[in-house]
């Protein structure tokens, strides 16, 4: 190996052990939010996680789980998912280097990518897109390898290689396909060009493209075996795999199972102005240098170009396939984690931007040294700069947000209980708690989305003891059709049992509600026969602070999933109040008066009790209040509860000023302040 290739593998391995360095200690100690639970849950009993399966992933984490058994499951796959970013980033630089040698570029390349916030942060917990992100930075290294290759023996060589990873990175995520499919038409071309194509080498190229897959054959092998308590999918059948594959249950070629879309120029707009924000300005103008001033070279344009043919293509097939309102902060934070793929690209573009920009000033003002030093020391600059602006917000080591959540919801419920869960922030998050740390191993979990697949009863139902599931049947033929479930017969033929639901239940069956009523319990809802009697006094003392909560209001970003657990934290505290006003509505005579004067006695306690609290608690408050006047007061001042509802509805207007009903509240604003007026030149009042 000649002095270039050792300082080009040393400089990438200096590259990915600083990023792993700072990596490991911002990893989040326990279980992040959103799909990550389900991730770390499937590796602990090895099943099969969400479409298409991420049989690498599993496996890996699997393996983390068992030479790590100090730490928790959550941590243990954490650390790994960082050090597979730390990887990522070696393999970029590891790319330039190979058509630059060890130049400041490189070290670019790797270790901006690595330091920028999304990159950042979703390497420091369990998910796929670091591994993927590796997966990228092989193909753009085997692309550089081949493409400099020095005779036949070699290109065969990386070809083969090549070849193997990117079956292998299909394994993973399958957005690499747009990368795969612009690189494998001119590897056979090159190939080709040169001579060396022959019916015997796409064979043997197209064996080692098919071996990558093997991974994929853990699946059929978990689902026949059947042996993890949380697994996704029926593939034991051809059908049932090619549906897992295809991602049929969420629309093959879309993000998610929704009919909504995006306007493609505002998605594009958006990833452009999140490229700007994450890498900075001088990294894109970097960029643009590379593939301008490499466009003309023998050895990096031909790189340079198809890098910049995957960026545009991929970014344009996923703003197409996007669908997702990226409107809504948590969406947004969804798609983004999408637009790592084509970040690398962008890094490695900048990395040969800024090593030609320094090559043609030495070309043309000569001091040689003196422009190498100025690329180290703008890319120190810019790492250093990234790291500062970036690290608070991407250091995890303290966020125990949503395990906390997760375990207070299990606290709470009662004895055996059935959790009824919907969605993934109590679904993972209860899952990977309940199957990997056993907590609460009285409870059962059962997914009120994932019931109505025919696979989930057939495939698991026999590990959830002591429920039972009404019309159960499964149809191998057609494995992704739905079971016809009715929550109403569920209820009925679990009576034995408590259910409780959360976070809500799906609109479209409503037909539990003339059999049971849902009464409030924190986040979640407590199903009960209808004859079975309501005590409000009782029930309001129970769910009085049903929770340990301490986290500030509105303290996290609006696109993470601590938001959401945040607020549903906090909401929950009004929950019963809520739920009294809304029956006290229903109701006649002295139990009205009863429930709403309850109702204001349980606001006003919750909104004296917190300085910041969410905004509807004063719209609440105020009309608890009124209800309360219209009641003829039950002992309390009128002259307090139009003051009250006045001040609360006024606070409301100013928190949320485009309530859709903001013009009835001020409506109400001006008739509750000239009965406070009346009130207070009332003879009678002044006595």
């Amino acid at each position: 190996m000649c002095w270039a290739a050792r300082s080009s593998w040393m400089l990438s391995g200096a590259t990915a052990a600083c990023v792993a360095a700072l990596y490991v200690p911002c990893v989040q100690r326990t279980v992040p939010g959103g799909d990550s639970g389900e991730l770390i849950t499937a590796a602990c009993e090895l099943g099969v996680a969400h479409p298409p399966g991420y049989p690498i992933f599993t496996l890996l984490a699997w393996l983390s789980v068992r030479l790590l058994p100090s730490l928790s499951p959550a941590h243990s796959v954490n650390l790994m998912s960082s050090l597979l970013g730390a990887l990522a980033s070696g393999a970029l630089c590891l790319t330039v280097c190979r058509l630059d040698g060890p130049v400041p570029g490189a070290a670019l390349a790797g270790g901006m990518f690595a330091v920028s916030r999304l990159a950042w942060q979703w390497s420091v917990v369990a998910e796929v897109f670091t591994l993927n992100n590796l997966f990228v930075g092989l193909l753009f290294f085997s692309t550089a390898s081949f493409h400099c290759a020095e005779n036949g023996t070699q290109r065969r060589k990386i070809a083969h290689l090549g070849a193997f990873c990117c079956g292998l990175g299909l394994c993973n995520q399958h957005t690499l396909v747009i990368y795969v499919a612009i690189v494998i038409p001119w590897v056979l071309l090159r190939l080709y060009w040169e001579k060396e194509l022959s019916l015997r080498s796409v064979a043997s190229l197209a064996v080692c493209f098919g071996a990558g897959f093997l991974p994929y054959v853990y699946m059929p092998v978990s689902s026949y075996v059947n042996a993890a308590r949380w697994s996704w999918g029926d593939q034991t059948t051809v059908s049932g795999l090619l549906t897992h594959l295809l991602r049929s249950e969420y629309g093959t070629f879309s993000l998610a199972k929704s009919s909504s879309s995006v306007n493609m120029t505002f998605m594009l707009q958006s990833q452009l102005k999140h490229c700007v924000a994450d890498l900075s300005l001088p990294v894109l103008v970097l960029a643009v240098n590379g593939l301008l001033l490499s466009i003309n070279d023998k050895k990096r344009g031909t790189v340079s170009l198809l890098v910049t043919v995957m960026l545009l293509v991929y970014s344009l097939f996923f703003a197409w396939r996007a669908n997702l309102d990226i409107g809504r902060p948590l969406l947004l934070g969804v798609v983004e984690r999408f637009w790592l793929q084509s970040n690398a690209a962008v890094c490695v573009l900048a990395g040969l931007g800024l090593n030609r920009t320094c090559s043609i000033l030495e070309r043309k003002l000569g001091s040689g040294a003196f422009w190498k030093i100025t690329g180290w020391l703008l890319t120190i600059t810019l790492l250093v700069h990234s790291v500062h602006n970036n690290h608070k917000e991407s250091n995890l080591s303290a966020n125990t947000v949503v395990e906390r959540f997760g375990l207070e919801l299990l606290a709470s419920v009662p004895k055996n209980a059935i959790i009824l869960t919907r969605g993934d922030l109590p679904g993972n998050t209860l899952r990977y708690l309940h199957y990997c740390k056993d907590v609460r191993p009285d409870v059962r979990l059962v997914d009120q989305e994932m019931m109505t697949y025919s696979w989930y009863v057939a495939k698991l139902g026999h590990h959830l003891h002591g429920v039972h599931f009404p019309g159960r049947y499964w149809d191998p033929v057609h494995p992704e059709e739905k079971n016809t479930f009715s929550l109403d017969h569920f209820l009925l033929h679990n009576p034995h049992r408590d259910v409780v639901a959360c976070i809500g239940l799906p609109d479209e069956d409503q037909s539990w509600m003339q059999s049971y009523s849902r009464w409030p319990l924190g986040v979640c809802d407590y199903l009960v026969p209808v004859q079975r009697e309501f005590h409000p006094e009782d029930w309001a003392k129970k769910t009085h602070n049903i929770y340990n909560w301490s986290e500030p209001h509105n303290s996290f970003s609006p696109s993470s999933w601590e938001r959401v657990a945040n607020e549903e934290m906090w909401q929950a505290r009004m929950k019963t109040a809520f739920f009294l006003f809304d029956l006290a509505e229903r109701m006649m005579g002295e139990a009205k008066a009863r429930l709403f004067e309850l109702s204001y006695t349980l606001y006003k306690d919750i909104v004296e009790t917190y300085s910041h609290y969410p905004p509807n608690w004063d719209k609440n408050l105020a009309l608890a209040c009124e209800r309360l006047l219209r009641l003829g007061h039950r002992g309390y001042s009128p002259d307090s509860l139009l003051t009250c509802s006045v001040r609360h509805f006024r606070l409301y207007l100013e928190k949320e000023p485009t309530d859709p009903q903001a013009s009835a509240i001020r409506t109400a604003i001006t008739h509750l302040s000239k009965e406070l007026k009346r009130l207070h030149h009332s003879p009678r009042e002044r006595t």
